[in-house]
């Protein structure tokens, strides 16, 4: 969730009980320290404990800029972070090793968890068997921004998934793509994953990064409105994903002329005027189906409350089906 999340973000999901995430896809080693540096002097009592946030970082971007990405995972590193979530890259494992391996991990007084997101079984085993990774994140179609362009449905990755791993010593497994409300993540925890990951759902947050053009495009949104493309970054003049992804955000005139051939270049003029112009019609809205869900922009930490009695409802109504 590059640009879509920030460190008050984040900080605020976890201390309204969950764990949050910064993407620091597009940020600089130089900004990425000061965000941690803000959110350690955020936390007084906090003392020598590491940082009870993540950070997520995009393969292929890593892969593109050796150098500067080992910058990345060491200021991670030597700012005590808990976890490090890795996704989208032809070789993944090259940076768990990094982590593992690096001179500032040795000094760290905290090693940090390892998060693979993947889009299909053949990723799971593979992540889970080969590269030990401490957590897994089933991303299925439904998921906004990017992800497996003919992945499943979060439903039947999970379920694959689970099925494929071996029960002994699995690591964990996270659903992701689609959740809105508290029911759904209650759905997932019934179905067998140990927790669920909520992207779209803090896009409608005070705290979220995204302009206010960008929110009252969510808000007028429905599950349909959404597609699967890279039209999006081709707008952008994102062109190194890796050929089996693609992006999920809202379907606009970007969509619509890179499909009817209009050269990129004339799109991307366009994006650009659209965005410093608030023009519906001419930015990119990443965003999951479970867009049709939120209705409302609210501060995280009652989204996170209003998701904790949620799920808590509708689990206390599960068991009601087996006393019955």
């Amino acid at each position: 969730m590059a640009g879509a999340t920030s460190p008050t973000t984040a900080l605020e999901v976890t201390r309204g009980g969950g764990f949050g995430f910064v993407g620091a896809a597009f940020s600089t080693p130089e900004k990425l320290a000061e965000d941690l540096t803000f959110v350690r002097d955020s936390i007084p009592d906090l003392g020598n404990q590491p940082l009870p946030i993540g950070i997520g970082f995009i393969g292929w971007l890593l892969d593109a800029k050796e150098d500067v990405s080992k910058q990345f995972i060491d200021v991670v590193l030597e700012n005590d972070v808990r976890a490090v979530w890795l996704a989208f890259g032809d070789d993944v494992y090259r940076w768990i090793e990094y982590v593992r391996s690096s001179p500032a991990n040795a000094r760290a007084s905290h090693k940090p968890l390892i998060f693979v997101q993947v889009t299909s079984v053949e990723e799971a085993l593979l992540a889970a068997k080969e590269w030990k990774a401490d957590v897994i994140v089933a991303q299925g179609t439904e998921a906004g921004g990017h992800g497996g362009a003919t992945t499943p449905s979060t439903f039947t990755l999970v379920s694959e998934i689970l099925a494929a791993l071996p029960g002994d010593g699995a690591p964990p497994v996270l659903a992701a793509g689609g959740m809105a409300t508290g029911s759904q993540v209650a759905a997932y925890l019934t179905l067998g994953a140990a927790g669920a990951v909520l992207g779209t759902r803090f896009l409608l947050t005070t705290e979220c990064p995204y302009t206010d053009a960008q929110k009252a495009a969510l808000l007028a949104a429905k599950s349909g409105s959404t597609v699967r493309t890279m039209a999006l970054d081709y707008a952008r003049g994102t062109y190194g994903w890796p050929e089996r992804l693609n992006g999920r955000g809202i379907r606009n005139k970007i969509v619509d002329e890179i499909e009817a051939g209009v050269p990129h270049e004339i799109v991307q003029e366009k994006y650009k005027k659209g965005t410093e112009a608030n023009d519906a019609d001419y930015m990119v809205v990443w965003c999951g189906q479970g867009v049709s869900l939120m209705k409302e922009i609210k501060p995280v930490k009652d989204v996170m409350a209003e998701l904790h009695t949620d799920i808590v409802r509708q689990l206390q109504k599960t068991q009601g089906l087996l006393d019955d």
